[in-house]
């Protein structure tokens, strides 16, 4: 299985699904920020977290369409947080992924309202799955994982961490992990979760599912960090080395290139052992662990 290859056709299938539940009545005074929304849900991705969502329903023997509300609100809620990151008060960036970002096409005030308006539709969204499957408890403890993995104990703690953290020399290691657990892992953890719980896992089978992603999203920012060391600039569309020139506090910092290195080989290690444990197979899944731990960009 050429991964790559496979990632982009599941890709394009998850974009079909999050189309179909975004906003498509942008006639009324508020249309603006509907436009909005949608630009930046549109302006690409490789929808990681909805297909992570997906492939893990599957690892568990889901089938219904109950699951297809929570793979559009999960990536509205991963879109929003970028559309806030991008802003002046935080990272004031003026570009991503190659066309300009939310605020700098539609100016600030819009870009904190389509930010919000995401946040919001998403749950607007995820409520959907009770339409179609009204009496699946399943539905319930998604919804519950979802809230909180997004907020305060979730994405947005690790988020006011991060934000408030020193320069490189003013942080401690615990707060760095700290940081890269909730504001990385968090919606990975929640992706996961959701779909294990909708595809019918018990109780401790999400509580396995929890701890494999929080290795997945730990380990998926630890290679972010090694990456701005020793990546290749084409291939990652970003200067190399922004880390060190602003002395950002990252693992390689802490723990060196090479214990870093071995901390995400061994923490994909530890996650796919707890993947190929499960009684049930998604060789796809499996792959897609590895990519994502070990890819060049």
């Amino acid at each position: 299985m050429e991964i790559n290859k496979e990632l982009s056709y599941r890709a394009a299938e998850v974009d079909r699904v999050i189309y179909s539940y975004l906003p498509s009545d942008q006639h009324g005074y508020q249309k603006i920020v509907m436009e909005a929304m949608n630009y930046s849900v549109l302006a690409g991705g490789k929808r990681i977290r909805p297909i992570l969502m997906l492939e893990t329903y599957k690892l568990f023997g889901g089938s219904s369409k109950a699951i297809e509300p929570f793979m559009a609100a999960i990536e509205m809620i991963h879109t929003y947080s970028l559309v806030h990151d991008d802003l002046p008060a935080m990272d004031n960036d003026m570009l991503r992924r190659g066309k300009p970002t939310t605020h700098a096409k539609y100016g600030e005030a819009i870009g904190i309202l389509a930010g919000d308006g995401l946040l919001n539709y998403a749950f607007e969204t995820a409520l959907q799955a009770l339409d179609i499957e009204p009496d699946n408890k399943a539905v319930y403890k998604s919804l519950q994982v979802l809230a909180k993995k997004s907020g305060i104990y979730g994405m947005i703690g690790g988020q006011v961490v991060d934000i408030e953290a020193d320069k490189q020399y003013g942080i401690s290691k615990n707060r760095l992990d700290f940081i890269y657990e909730l504001k990385t892992g968090a919606l990975i953890e929640a992706a996961m979760m959701i779909g294990a719980y909708l595809g019918g896992a018990t109780q401790d089978e999400v509580d396995q599912i929890e701890q494999m992603a929080k290795k997945i999203g730990l380990a998926f920012q630890i290679q972010d960090d090694i990456l701005d060391v020793v990546g290749d600039e084409a291939k990652l569309g970003k200067t190399v080395g922004s880390d060190a020139k602003n002395q950002k506090a990252t693992y390689v910092v802490f723990e060196g290139l090479d214990k870093a290195k071995d901390d995400v080989e061994k923490l994909t290690e530890d996650a796919i052992k707890i993947l190929i444990d499960f009684p049930y197979e998604n060789i796809f899944l499996e792959k897609l662990i590895m990519w994502l731990v070990m890819r060049d960009k």
